[in-house]
């Protein structure tokens, strides 16, 4: 797939039709969280057009290289082999954890610079590399926050109803680490070897007060709502998501009221800016629908991109990846900085905003917040 993002405005503006291009890279077709795909390259697609309607990179339109991830590592690496290959100047974009990570060390590899939008695993790469950055708050940060919630809810015993991957078994791990020294405990259920029917049975007998899905949406997570929210033994027991999925409208159309009060991660500010404001706005207008905190990840993805290509060049990989410790931009969520921690794998923006948030049951458009790290 190749979307040009750019227009003949900011090329004539520049005397050149020779664009400046980044490669993007998204989930658009399942088995991927398409919606969440969708969210991140309308996010990103909107910020190429405000760079390119503001006089593109020193004259040169911008544009953007879509590459399909369809969440499969394998296919992540061949896109971003192909789009270093086409010239981009940087890469972007991602959702999903373990596609992020291919991409993450073929570009470390190839020497690309890739801005990660979306995914939190908190081993992106596999050693340490100034090729990378990275915009949402690694994994360890916001589950910690998600467990304090718990905590302050009174929630002490927890089940988790989780598929198998280092991404899951990842959260389940920050979980238990954080409530067990808290007088808490983690119970695992096995999502795939339980029939929604099944799962609830177990559950029945774990005594937890919480049972968190960490599984994919709409399957299997969807039937196993609506089999707890059924159950009369479960009745007492919240349900959360902290992965987000929550957070997107297939999940209200698939759940209804079901869907409510389920509380999950989120990462906007309580109160966006004059930008977040104006960006949110046009996200609502281009999807006729409320834009997701990844929309808000792809736009700023663009705007830090844009900012170290004008600063730096845009012709220069190694000049560009050397600019992370030197980006100062003003985002939709808030100013953007990178800074790395002792040991951290990539450049990473400590201050990206973390809630805990669910839909309002007697409002379920409406979202609450529950807690803020």
């Amino acid at each position: 797939m190749h979307t040009p993002s750019s227009t003949p405005e900011a090329a004539r503006a520049g005397g050149t039709s020779d664009p400046v291009r980044i490669g993007a890279l998204a989930p658009l077709t399942r088995p991927g969280w398409t919606e969440a795909g969708r969210h991140l390259l309308a996010g990103l697609e909107l910020a190429v057009r405000d760079v390119n309607e503001a006089g593109g990179i020193a004259g040169r339109p911008l544009e953007l290289l879509v590459r399909d991830t369809a969440a499969d590592p394998g296919r992540a690496a061949e896109a971003v082999d192909e789009l270093a290959r086409l010239g981009v100047a940087a890469l972007a974009g991602e959702y999903h954890s373990v596609v992020a990570r291919a991409a993450a060390a073929r570009a470390d590899a190839l020497r690309v610079p890739f801005l990660c939008s979306s995914a939190v695993f908190d081993a992106l790469t596999e050693q340490p590399t100034d090729w990378v950055a990275r915009l949402p708050p690694v994994q360890s940060h916001g589950w910690r926050i998600y467990a304090d919630f718990l905590l302050g809810a009174g929630h002490r015993r927890i089940a988790v109803a989780a598929e198998p991957s280092v991404y899951w078994a990842a959260g389940t791990r920050i979980l238990r680490d954080r409530l067990t020294p808290r007088g808490g405990s983690v119970v695992e259920l096995d999502v795939r070897a339980l029939t929604p029917a099944g799962l609830c049975g177990e559950l029945a007998g774990t005594g937890a007060t919480a049972l968190l899905l960490l599984a994919g949406h709409p399957e299997p997570a969807v039937p196993v709502v609506r089999a707890v929210r059924r159950d009369p033994r479960l009745a007492g027991v919240l349900i959360g998501a902290p992965a987000g999925q929550p957070e997107f409208t297939g999940w209200a159309a698939s759940l209804g009221e079901d869907g409510a009060a389920v509380p999950f991660l989120r990462y906007l500010p309580e109160q966006v800016g004059p930008l977040g404001a104006r960006v949110g706005t046009a996200l609502r207008e281009r999807s006729a629908g409320p834009p997701s905190f990844v929309a808000f990840e792809g736009y700023d993805t663009i705007a830090v991109l844009a900012d170290v290509l004008r600063s730096h060049g845009a012709d220069d990989r190694a000049r560009t990846a050397a600019a992370w410790p030197h980006v100062a931009v003003e985002g939709t969520r808030g100013p953007i900085r990178f800074s790395r921690a002792p040991g951290a794998g990539v450049w990473q923006w400590e201050g990206a905003p973390v809630q805990v948030v669910d839909r309002d049951p007697a409002e379920p458009d409406r979202f609450r917040i529950l807690h803020t790290g």
